[in-house]
């Protein structure tokens, strides 16, 4: 393999019994830093992190420590009036670039993440506000990931991919439940050669278009080590075409996400360190936890 291989979770304030009991929510990033080189940044899609905070992040973390950081909800069409996505403001565009001012300078944001909401179909007018991504970011780069099948269809996907490799935009791969046009498939295509990313929800079927108190409830899913070898020869294929190769983890219930991601970097053969899984964090409801087989 000639690409750099890094694997990490899309996000570091859940993973309940991860992190040591008595450990403030402010040393979680640093403690989660000891395990793995990269994060996904999710809060700033609820809402603009202050640059003061994104500064923060990058000083608790080490000099090799990379960020992917995903767009604000009205970056990506998810806040609508009257049932029809909206633009972005002027303020929010603004607010949010400024956040990525911290990283950028600590030499720490590796990629700025667009998830787009299943309302967000392939559409000449959707087209061109992909196409207009490269304008907001010039130098960064950038992963796009599709909620809607609309995009992947025999006869759009061909301009999809065109317009992509044009404007240097990731096509973010994703292993996820397969039911109806709220699903993408998998597809391992590059369309910028500096970076593939993976992306894995898990695949419960039961929970994939149900709501609940938090996105755990959603993404309830710990992957088999069979499940996750069956991924490690298409990683190395994209790891021929391709600079880098990102794979996060988003089954965030319980500890699955670390234990998973953990686990797939062995599979990998990369030297990162073993997982010690503690107990339940008291007052919460009993969940099943996972242990790391083969670690």
């Amino acid at each position: 393999m000639t690409a750099r291989l890094a694997v990490g979770t899309c996000n570091w304030s859940d993973h309940q019994g991860f992190y040591p009991p008595g450990l403030p929510a402010g040393g979680r990033l640093a403690y989660y830093a000891r395990f793995f080189p990269m994060v996904e940044i999710d809060s700033s899609y609820y809402a603009i992190p202050q640059p003061s905070r994104t500064s923060a992040w990058a000083q608790q973390t080490p000099a090799d420590f990379r960020f992917n950081i995903k767009a604000y909800r009205a970056l990506t069409y998810h806040q609508r009036e009257g049932g029809v996505a909206r633009e972005p403001t002027a303020a929010e565009e603004k607010g949010f670039l400024a956040a990525l001012g911290p990283l950028r300078e600590s030499g720490k944001l590796r990629a700025v993440h667009y998830q787009f909401p299943s309302w967000f179909t392939a559409s000449p007018l959707n087209l061109d506000r992909l196409a207009r991504l490269r304008e907001r970011h010039l130098e960064d780069l950038v992963v796009v990931e599709f909620r809607h099948r609309s995009w992947a269809e025999p006869e759009r996907l061909p301009q999809l991919l065109e317009l992509l490799s044009e404007a240097r935009l990731c096509l973010c791969t994703v292993d996820e439940p397969q039911i109806g046009s709220g699903s993408f498939p998998t597809l391992l295509e590059v369309s910028d050669e500096r970076l593939a990313v993976v992306r894995y929800h898990g695949r419960n079927r039961q929970t994939w278009y149900r709501g609940g108190p938090t996105s755990a409830d959603r993404f309830d899913y710990l992957y088999s080590e069979d499940e996750l070898r069956d991924w490690v020869d298409p990683i190395r294929k994209l790891a021929e075409e391709v600079a880098e190769v990102q794979l996060l983890f988003n089954n965030n219930r319980a500890n699955y996400a670390v234990v998973n991601g953990l686990q797939m970097a062995h599979l990998l053969g990369l030297d990162y360190p073993r997982l010690e899984v503690s107990g339940a964090v008291p007052d919460e409801p009993p969940l099943p936890f996972a242990e790391p087989p083969s670690l």
